[in-house]
């Protein structure tokens, strides 16, 4: 007897192969008795995505390559925790690459699969490398790569990420419906995707709102503790301050408000300040900080379960997950 497939499920349920891939990767986002009518098919057939995992271990390396840009950062590890838990229930092993977005060591990780030494990547940064130009070995199908958290709109289908602009969007409106005017926003890393959609967001919040924008709000910074402090110093140079920043990132938001603390500005009293990813320090420093929550267990799940399926040779869905605004002690009206 042939092994039921994604089509069987979505004919049994009557609906598409899409609403069946989002049934199974991003389930919140379906309708609930969609839902249920798609996982009863699922039962009934007998699919499983663990039918990938049968298929490499008989004929593949058995192991996924994830690529991490700093595996320092604490953002990544609830990402990798995820990853590791979908991969672990299908009988994979992870191999973790740190690239430290260098373009040369992200290219060790390419040979990696151009030698068959993993099946499959999972990229947790925008790649530097052209992962894009691997080859197929004749008696394999092509190597799936998926990207997750910095996807651009060039992408293709094997993505997992949130709306980064909507969420910065989001996060600038709060701090409008405070009652802020002069807003400022602390930048990402300069040619980094997060940073120009995370950009986008903040000025489309200010222009709905009909507010004026001001270059010399925007403060660069690169996503780390330093930057967050070497923002403070820029910003206590300017002659009219913002009285609410919006970091790219919680990171910078943090040292920013540790170096703000030390000079004797309090926050939220003199500056509201609102970041982005609630690591988990972001709910400890004084005061707590108020940010974007990105679902980042269930985007690293997300990811190996879209290579899963895709190695099961299933067609691709990108998965767009939702993100949440957190509201803590670091924001105020003016």
């Amino acid at each position: 007897m042939s092994r039921p497939t994604i089509d069987d499920v979505a004919r049994l349920a009557g609906v598409s192969i899409a609403t069946v891939s989002r049934c199974l990767h991003t389930p919140d986002i379906v309708a609930a008795k969609t839902r249920e009518r798609v996982l009863g098919a699922v039962r009934e057939t007998g699919y499983n995505l663990n039918a990938a995992a049968q298929s490499l271990r008989s004929r593949r390396a058995n192991t996924v390559l994830v690529v991490v840009p700093d595996i320092g950062n604490t953002f990544f590890s609830e990402i990798l925790g995820g990853i590791e838990r979908e991969a672990s229930a299908a009988g994979l092993t992870m191999l973790i690459g740190n690239s430290g977005r260098s373009k040369t060591r992200e290219e060790v990780y390419v040979r990696y699969l151009l030698n068959g030494r993993a099946d499959g990547a999972l990229l947790l940064a925008e790649p530097k490398a052209r992962w894009s130009d691997i080859p197929v070995r004749a008696e394999q199908r092509a190597v799936p790569i998926v990207t997750i958290s910095e996807v651009g709109s060039d992408f293709g289908p094997l993505t997992v990420s949130i709306d980064n602009a909507a969420a910065a969007e989001a996060a600038v409106q709060h701090l409008i419906s405070l009652g802020h005017r002069r807003i400022g926003h602390v930048c990402g890393p300069e040619n980094n995707i997060l940073t120009a959609q995370r950009l986008q967001g903040y000025r489309r919040a200010l222009d709905k709102a009909g507010l004026r924008h001001r270059p010399e709000f925007e403060l660069p910074g690169s996503f780390g503790l330093d930057s967050g402090r070497a923002a403070f110093a820029r910003f206590i140079k300017l002659a009219d301050r913002p009285s609410a920043l919006f970091f790219a990132n919680d990171e910078m938001a943090m040292g920013f408000l540790s170096t703000a603390s030390a000079a004797g500005i309090q926050v939220p009293r003199d500056l509201s300040i609102i970041g982005f990813d609630d690591i988990h320090f972001a709910q400890t420093c004084i005061p707590a900080l108020t940010t974007i929550r990105q679902p980042r267990s269930e985007m690293g799940a997300a990811g190996m379960r879209l290579l899963l399926s895709v190695l099961a040779g299933e067609a691709p869905v990108p998965v767009r997950l939702p993100f949440e605004l957190v509201v803590r002690g670091s924001t105020a009206p003016p």
